[in-house]
This record gives C-alpha cells, structure tokens and sequence, in this order.
C-alpha cells in the first residue's frame, strides 16, 4: 500500500505511545492520528515500514464515546495536550490497561490485581512549569499558506511535532493556569512593537529564544528570559517592561544564552529583580505533621502537577508502610522532595541523585524543614550505589526509587538484589523500563501493590507506583 492510499472504515481498537490510536490493515498494525478507541475511519496513509503503518483519520463513519471536543483551538497542531478529543474517564481506562499490559508482558512475573488508577481532579491548568520558544520561523497553516499572503514570521509558543525549527504561535494554552498567558502574550506584544528578533533556530542568531514560566500553589511566580544575543540595552529594555507590567512576579530572572542548544544547566541565570527562588508548598501525609516547603530556583526539578504530586507520594507513603525506626534509601532523590516527604516519619533518610546542584537543593530542603535525618549524595547512581556506600549508611529497611524514563541502570539493579531490603517501592514515569526492571527484581522479590497514578491528563504518559516484598 502506497502514500496518500485511503483505507475505508477502519475501527479504531487501541491507543498508542505519542497520543496515537491504533487499527488493523492488511494484517498489521495502523497508528492512526486523530481517532480515539471505539471511531471507524477512513485513514490516509502517511508511511509504511516493515511492520505497521502510520496515517491520519480524514472520514469518520461513527464516533466513540470517547470522543469529546478539543477545549483548545491550537490543538490540531499543538503537540502539547494530544487527547484532548478523549474524554478523561476513556484515558484513565486505556492508561491502566497499559500499565497492566507492560508489565504483564515486559516483566512477565506474577502480578496482583491492580489497584484503581487514581486520576487528577485537575485536568487543565495543572502545570507549575511551561517553556515557551521563541521562533523566527512561525508555523503556517494550510488555510494561511493558501492565501499566498505574506504573514508575520514571529512566534512564541510550543514547537510543531517532529518539525525543530517550526513554532506555533500559542494564544492561550490550556496548560498552566494564573498570569502565564497573559505574560507570553504581553512579552510577544512587545516584542513586536519595538521590532525585536526573535531566535532562528538554523542560522543561531536573534535576541528572543526562550520564555519559562514557573507557579507555585503557594501563589508565587517566576519568570525566566532566555536571550540568543548579548545586547545589554535590549535586554534591560525588555526586563524593564516585564517588571513594571507584572509587579507580581516573586522571581524575575534572565540568562543570555548563545550556545546551539536550549539547556541551561550550564549557563548562568541571572537575578533581575526578586528572590532567586520561588517556595512550593506540599502537605504531610499524616495528620498533626506540618506542611513541607520546597525552594524551587531556576534549575530546580519539581513535579510538574503539583497537587497530583502529592497523591502520588501518598500512594507511595502507604505502600512503604513506614516504621519509625525504619532505615530509608531513596535512590534519584532529585530535589529531595521525597526523602523530606519521608523524613518526619522514618529512622533516616538516605538520598543518592547524580545532579549535584540538585542536592544541593535537596539539602536546603531538608535545613528549611528542619529535618536533622537526613543524608544525601551525589554522584552516578551506579557508581555511589555500592556495597562500601551500604556499609556506611547502614542497611535499609525500605528502598523508594524513582529513576527517569531510562529506568535504572543494570548495576544497580543488581545492588539491589544483593542488597535484599524487605521492601522497594519503585515509582516509574516508564512502565515499560519499569517492566524490564521488574523482571530481574522478580528473581528475589513478590510484586505485591500496583497503582497507577495519572500525573499528565490529554496525554498518553502515565506514573505507576510498585511495592516489591522480599521473597
């Protein structure tokens, strides 16, 4: 079957990573875009390999009941949100039957029934972090591109899938709630009035490259400036403005980055007016425990939903079953966020994070907390986690560990078999690494919890929390 072929009445029967759904043709698998479980759909198909094809719903013969309608008018286009045409209760279903499928055929080891995935009361403005881009190179729609007009080039919004260099320009994003719109949309303003450029991701040039806007539920704000040049009047012009527009801004910095990529955790972020920090709130597990404070700077990881982070520590808090004379390892600490969560309730708190500006994060956390038992390290998980580490801090009781999509390294996985603690409590933004994991521990350790958490609603990622007892 060719390119531009149209394959009628296709029944949509799954979905698939990148927000896709999924059909059958021919005997293969059809990642469709645009359809959700329970449509038929004429699909166009846009390529073929081996093993499947990929293509677009251009006909519906009947909807889902899934299907409901995109609340934003960029979505067509926008890879940020990519179910927005699913109804929440049909993502938090097919969410859990991937959990379940993953581990069921990537892990291969007996598993419990799954506990009910617990879904967010927030399905927009959940965010407390979004990264806005600068483009010189704005995307087109077809409706634009055939007018044969001439458009603005600008942009400052989200980057087209799968197109580097092509930007939408972002009105109103559904994503992050408080000022966040109305800053993105007043900076691009201003930037037009007053004829500055915006970065050319090609050719590296352009005074505008990057827009981060961070909340807390505290009611606090940062905003960062990302510029591609150096140019001291311009940008003093611009950090002006932003100032005096938005006087509620807690943290207001800027960084002038001229390398060819985006990262930051390399280059120096300037203080312009403000704190250098923002505080994050996050409430005890237990009653009678106070509330918890987290310093967030500019390079400082946090999840990214933050009500729903809380339910997700809960789940993992009542899996561990903590005793107060437990010895508590928490491998990928990041920020400490967890090991705080912990602390109050445990013996000690060991935390291992290979960022080392993260714990030092982590333990301004634990001081703001006045938290006095709790450890943290930093180095290459695989390096610091050894048996002298694990004879210096003792052995613990409990192992929480939350590694980054990759899922953990095979040393220490292997550590961990060696290292034999009554109980794991595995938190994964991965299931599928997640499996892989499970697949060794499963030599030594009873999968006996499974609860899937949904900390992304509109799209097609989801967190799982596992305890692991020993055999």
């Amino acid at each position: 079957m060719k390119r531009d072929a149209i394959v009628e009445k296709v029944t949509v029967i799954d979905t698939a990573e990148g927000g896709r759904s999924v059909g059958k043709v021919d005997g293969l698998t059809l990642f469709i875009a645009n359809a959700v479980p329970g449509d038929v759909v004429d699909v166009r198909i846009q390529r073929k390999k081996r093993k499947f094809y990929e293509g677009e719903a251009i006909k519906f013969h009947s909807t889902s009941p899934n299907r409901t309608s995109p609340v934003c008018k960029h979505f067509e286009f926008c890879g940020g949100c990519k179910w927005q045409h699913f109804n929440y209760e049909g993502q938090l279903i097919y969410k859990q039957q991937h959990v379940q499928e993953a581990l069921s055929r990537i892990g291969g080891i007996p598993l419990p029934v799954l506990e009910p995935i617990l879904g967010s009361e927030e399905n927009y403005f959940y965010r407390n972090k979004l990264e806005f881009t600068f483009s010189s190179k704005r995307w087109l729609t077809k409706e634009e591109i055939a007018t044969g007009d001439q458009f603005d080039g600008n942009a400052l919004g989200f980057h087209v899938p799968r197109m580097f260099d092509k930007v939408i320009d972002i009105d109103e994003c559904h994503l992050q709630g408080g000022l966040s719109n109305d800053i993105r949309n007043e900076v691009r303003r201003f930037s037009k009035e007053n004829n500055l450029t915006h970065y050319d991701i090609r050719n590296h040039h352009g005074l505008f490259r990057n827009l981060i806007v961070r909340t807390t539920t505290t009611g606090e704000l940062m905003v960062i400036v990302a510029f591609g040049e150096s140019q001291p009047k311009n940008i003093e012009l611009v950090m002006g403005f932003i100032k005096g527009r938005f006087p509620e801004i807690s943290s207001l910095m800027y960084v002038v980055n001229e390398k060819k990529n985006d990262t930051l955790f390399d280059q120096d972020i300037k203080l312009y007016d403000g704190k250098d920090h923002i505080i994050e709130r996050m409430e005890a597990p237990k009653e009678g425990f106070a509330p918890l404070d987290f310093k967030i700077g500019p390079k400082t990881f946090y999840q990214t939903n933050p009500k729903q982070a809380e339910n997700l520590y809960k789940v993992a808090f009542d899996f561990a079953d903590f005793k107060k004379t437990d010895v508590v390892y928490d491998l990928y600490t990041g920020a400490g966020t967890i090991a705080c969560y912990v602390a109050p309730h445990v013996e000690k708190v060991v935390g291992v994070e290979y960022v080392e500006s993260a714990v030092a994060d982590a333990r301004v956390n634990a001081s703001m907390n006045k938290l006095e038992n709790t450890y943290f390290e930093a180095g290459d998980m695989k390096d610091v986690f050894t048996d002298e580490f694990i004879l210096k801090n003792g052995k613990p009781d409990v192992v929480i560990t939350d590694p980054p999509r990759a899922g953990m390294h095979a040393d220490v996985v292997e550590t961990l078999m060696r290292l034999a603690a009554p109980k794991i409590v595995y938190i994964s933004c991965n299931p599928s690494t997640q499996a892989r994991d499970l697949e060794v521990l499963g030599r030594k350790y009873n999968v006996t919890r499974v609860r899937p958490v949904d900390m992304f609603p509109h799209t097609d990622h989801v967190e799982n929390v596992v305890l692991l007892t020993l055999k």
